[in-house]
């Protein structure tokens, strides 16, 4: 009789089963670096897909705390996270998903609190927001440091999921209406009397749709951190899917370049200055460097605009103030003697001639490892705030 077959077996990794598409790399998936904006109903699912596929370090970023109503739409909460920072708890949960991952989670706006260099350093960015201005925020600067993106929005039952390639094609801007602006600008506007409550609305959601959503828009991610490989993988590129959850609809729709978009500027030459961070340099040591590389006339551009002085036509008071109009808040913009609203002065640049020049640039509203532009005539170059570099989580990269 025959000796009996003996079959052998090699155990299967986590991975196994991805490592069967013929294109898949998951080395280069674990070395990829995304960010992630938004914790929410989108962002938990863009964040579990992304601990699932093993993409090794991920960089989260909201301001948000959990809430009882988040339970029903979100995967990586718990009722006894009700008042912690979603960033924190799911950076927690992600790393119960999948202890390979390297989690970075910062609490803080995508709009004055994240510097450009993160932005610089990942591979891929992918938006869970719920608000234009977060979305343009995220769309300038990408475009400024040539880093991918991918839009993801839910309303109800219907979704889109749209990518974005700089430096070429349509950007989120150049798919913005006449309208889309004027909302814009009047959260933006001087008075700010209403900006709590415009900026507290809530968006209908469910976990259904947010899963066809996140699915897409990590689909992408996969295929843009694999693009360099041949055979190249199509990708959305200027493009948007949509999803229409009430009829199973679904269509990919083409969007088209502005040619006088203004969020197309990209930063030609950088120099990175590793002995500078935002809570360690004051103006007159950034303004100094900028000078000792451009000359003697050179300013420093800003990103946000920075506010110094509150001033009421009133009465008359004046009251120093520093941190960037986006946080201004209304209650700030009321005079405490008279109840009238104050005229904001602000600035964009940096002469020499501030009354704050010895203020450090965190203390002003500068995120940390933010680059911040030089002018000197025509010339141009950023200079990026290379000390505050996120290079782990383990080595404290949330620094709010």
């Amino acid at each position: 009789m025959p000796d009996r077959m003996e079959l052998t077996f090699t155990p299967e990794d986590r991975y196994a089963r991805l490592r069967l598409i013929s294109w898949w790399d998951q080395d280069l998936l674990r070395a990829a670096k995304v960010l992630v904006v938004g914790a929410g109903t989108l962002g938990n699912e863009i964040l579990k897909n992304l601990a699932l596929l093993g993409v090794g370090h991920i960089f989260l970023v909201d301001m948000d705390r959990v809430e009882l109503s988040n339970l029903s739409r979100a995967v990586l909460f718990r009722a006894t996270d009700e008042g912690k920072f979603k960033a924190k708890v799911a950076a927690v949960r992600l790393r119960e998903i999948n202890p390979e991952l390297e989690v970075v989670p910062i609490v803080g706006n995508i709009n004055f609190e994240v510097g450009l260099g993160l932005f610089r350093h990942v591979d891929v960015v992918i938006g869970g927001v719920d608000n234009r201005e977060a979305r343009m925020a995220i769309n300038r600067r990408c475009w400024l440091t040539n880093t991918p993106w991918i839009d993801g929005a839910i309303e109800a039952l219907s979704g889109v999921a749209r990518v974005f390639l700089p430096p070429e094609g349509p950007c989120y801007e150049c798919t913005m209406t006449a309208e889309d602006y004027r909302l814009v600008n009047l959260r933006r506007s001087c008075a700010l009397l209403s900006k709590e409550e415009m900026l507290s609305g809530k968006t209908p959601t469910t976990p259904t749709t947010s899963a066809v959503i996140a699915g897409i828009a990590v689909q992408e991610a996969v295929k843009l951190l694999h693009r360099k490989k041949e055979p190249a993988l199509p990708v959305l590129a200027g493009k948007g899917f949509v999803f229409n959850g009430l009829t199973h609809d679904s269509y990919v729709v083409t969007y088209q370049e502005r040619e006088d978009c203004y969020a197309h500027e990209k930063i030609e030459r950088l120099v990175e200055l590793p002995g500078f961070t935002a809570a360690g340099t004051t103006w007159r040591q950034l303004l100094a460097r900028v000078r000792a590389e451009m000359g003697a006339e050179a300013i420093v551009e800003l990103l946000n605009d920075l506010v110094y002085r509150l001033v009421c036509a009133h009465c008359g008071k004046e009251e120093d103030y520093l941190g960037n109009l986006a946080q201004l808040s209304a209650s700030a913009a009321v005079c405490p003697v008279c109840g009238q609203v104050r005229q904001v002065v602000f600035t964009h640049q940096i002469t020499g001639d501030e009354p704050f020049l010895d203020y450090t640039l965190r203390s002003t509203g500068v995120a940390p490892w933010e680059i911040l532009a030089g002018q000197a005539g025509a010339e141009r170059i950023y200079f990026e705030l290379s000390g505050d570099r996120m290079w782990s989580g383990k080595e404290g990269a949330n620094a709010h």
